[in-house]
């Protein structure tokens, strides 16, 4: 394919620049060979002129198919979500950003997608946003509008946010890491390029502490029996066992909540948080003092679960604390439980329709 030379519209005419010069390098040519130029009147022609340079990413690609997201990743920017009665929350936030792309294009306007964002950053500055999620989705409604040759727009955030937790038998006040994430999908409508079938995307990962079932139904029969050798009554043995948990291996679990619903449905982060942590055999804490650390040992011992008894918790939950959710919202539920007498992880996921949950769960 044969370059194209750079064109200078200017007041004072229409100038050719030849293939291989910028506008710098020929001015310094033309003054060198003599020609009827004036210094004074060469500058201003680079003042004024405009330079209709290539758009090499609108050119065809040698290769053409489409290709379903390019866009940029890790895009770190300072975010605050406002909160009703409340001050704002600021966080520290990494986007990802995709468009789709045609197969007659060689590239996208990747510069966009930082505009676009920064756009929206700044909006949010006179016109308050309440939700991670509906951030992303203004700035996936905002790429369309950038991206003419776009038929889709993903955005993704992430971000850390701190809790605030009491210790529960002292009560000292602590602060705790929850890691939230926000998506949006924007697609543009068939036969109208003004309308965006917008689905958008809230979630969290609360970190808990899981107490084997197992090993402790062991342990248990170990001590019952451990104690009928030594002439204790049987009701003596069972209202022993019921008062103290028995000994079994833990885990330190990671539970996650995602639910994706169209533009005009709210989901709260909050409840997701609550939900999680209180699916699991008990909550951890930055801080404990003794008569804290029995509180947490005792309750997750008197709580034992599997990682599958996390999942199918924080589905009941989800249930009983969202009942305006619309049938057709994706529920994606998943617990990572990490090990500590085993070198393997244990992992549980459920993904459904909120109706189909709903429906088991009423069942059950």
């Amino acid at each position: 394919m044969k370059a194209q030379a750079l064109h200078a519209i200017t007041p004072y005419g229409h100038y050719i620049f030849p293939n291989g010069y910028n506008k710098i390098t020929y001015l310094s040519k033309i003054l060198s060979t003599n020609q009827t130029f004036i210094f004074s009147r060469i500058w201003l022609i680079m003042e004024h002129c405009t330079f209709n340079l290539p758009d090499v990413q609108a050119s065809k690609p040698s290769i053409a198919i489409n290709l379903t997201r390019v866009g940029v990743t890790n895009m770190k920017k300072l975010v605050e979500i406002k909160r009703k009665d409340k001050r704002p929350i600021v966080l520290i936030s990494t986007f990802d950003v995709f468009v789709d792309l045609p197969s007659d294009r060689k590239g996208a306007n990747l510069s966009r997608n930082f505009e676009a964002v920064d756009e929206v950053l700044e909006k949010v500055l006179s016109t308050p946003v309440y939700e991670i999620e509906q951030l992303c989705s203004d700035i996936a409604h905002n790429l369309l509008g950038r991206h003419e040759y776009a038929n889709k727009a993903e955005v993704r955030m992430k971000s850390e946010y701190m809790i605030r937790r009491e210790s529960p038998a002292t009560g000292i006040k602590c602060q705790e890491v929850v890691n939230i994430f926000a998506e949006a999908s924007a697609v543009r409508g068939h036969g109208d390029d003004n309308y965006f079938d917008v689905k958008k995307l809230i979630g969290a990962e609360v970190v808990g502490m899981t107490a084997c079932p197992c090993a402790q139904e062991i342990m248990r029969d170990k001590a019952a029996n451990e104690l009928s050798d030594l002439g204790v009554d049987r009701d003596t043995i069972i209202k022993f066992l019921e008062k103290v948990p028995m000994a079994t291996h833990n885990q330190r679990g990671k539970g996650i909540i995602s639910i994706k619903v169209a533009h005009d449905f709210d989901v709260s982060l909050e409840n997701i948080i609550n939900i999680i942590e209180h699916s699991m055999s008990s909550s951890v804490y930055e801080v404990l003092k003794r008569s804290d650390e029995k509180v947490v040992v005792e309750t997750a011992h008197m709580n034992p679960k599997f990682v599958e008894d996390c999942v199918r918790t924080m589905a009941d939950n989800i249930v009983k604390e969202f009942p305006n959710l619309p049938d057709n919202a994706v529920i994606t539920i998943k617990q990572t439980n990490e090990e500590s007498i085993h070198r393997h992880n244990a992992f549980a996921e459920r993904v459904a329709l909120m109706g189909d949950l709903r429906m088991e769960i009423n069942q059950s």
